[in-house]
């Protein structure tokens, strides 16, 4: 590593301060130390936020499920709020990387840091939340803006991420087996007032389907699913999988997730 300085903040307001200053802001860290590691990242100064607990806990306000921004993988995994609300929340958390990256990964860490192959932003655009800033609240299909590109001003930081509660939900990725990020991830939501389908692992960042959008619109099911030919354009193709493997990976993951969420 390079030669840092190294805050910790007690109150959103300090923690602010520091990141409008050109600190960086260290959440979980599982993505931004393993670079700073590899000398792939150099920040001047380190601005974790583990000590500002306004940012941590989850609560239930009406039909939304809001939880802070520094709460764990862990924390979502093994919450009877999201459980109850929100199962495929928690089902997708608890499935993150191995035990240690839940006992140390945030979702506001997780989003902001907008990994192509990350599960939680299908979570959010799929749920259509709302990401809420030290500035504004932003709607998640305004949000995700391509690879490791989120709409976050310089300093501006995420407080909490509020998700209304869908009807039925369900999350399913194929993982790829060293990393255990989703080499494709599906995330389909049936709102109540449509249905909603992000995809994770597949391209530049996370997306929604249109077509299986459509096809699950008529009728939530894994026929309607199936019936929808993904086209592999746009699609990443690399060492791990090729265009139109991820392709048939989204078709298969669609049905599966689909059947979860109908039980």
């Amino acid at each position: 590593m390079y030669t840092f300085t190294f805050e910790r903040p007690a109150s959103l307001a300090d923690a602010s301060k520091l990141a409008g200053a050109g600190g960086k802001v260290l959440a979980g860290g599982q993505t931004l130390l393993a670079s700073m590691k590899l000398r792939l990242a150099n920040p001047g100064q380190l601005v974790d936020l583990g000590a500002v607990r306004e940012l941590s806990g989850i609560k239930r306000e009406g039909n939304n499920l809001v939880i802070g921004a520094m709460t764990r993988h862990a924390e979502v995994a093994a919450s009877k709020d999201v459980r109850d609300a929100i199962p495929a929340l928690a089902d997708l958390a608890g499935g993150i990387g191995d035990r240690q990256v839940r006992a140390l990964g945030t979702i506001g860490g997780s989003i902001a840091n907008n990994d192509p192959a990350a599960c939680y932003p299908s979570a959010v655009l799929a749920l259509n939340a709302t990401v809420t800033t030290t500035q504004r609240k932003i709607a998640a299909d305004d949000f995700f803006q391509g690879l490791f590109t989120t709409a976050l001003e310089e300093g501006e930081l995420i407080t909490s991420v509020s998700f209304p509660i869908p009807r039925r939900a369900a999350y399913v990725k194929f993982r790829q087996p060293a990393s255990r990020f989703a080499l494709i991830g599906v995330f389909v939501a049936d709102t109540g007032s449509g249905v909603r389908v992000a995809v994770t692992g597949g391209g530049n960042g996370v997306v929604r389907h249109q077509e299986l959008e459509d096809a699950l619109g008529k009728a939530f099911t894994p026929q309607s699913a199936a019936s929808v030919k993904v086209s592999a354009e746009g699609l990443s193709s690399d060492l791990h999988a090729s265009a139109e493997y991820r392709a048939n990976l989204i078709g298969v993951m669609a049905q599966r997730a689909v059947a979860k969420a109908l039980g």
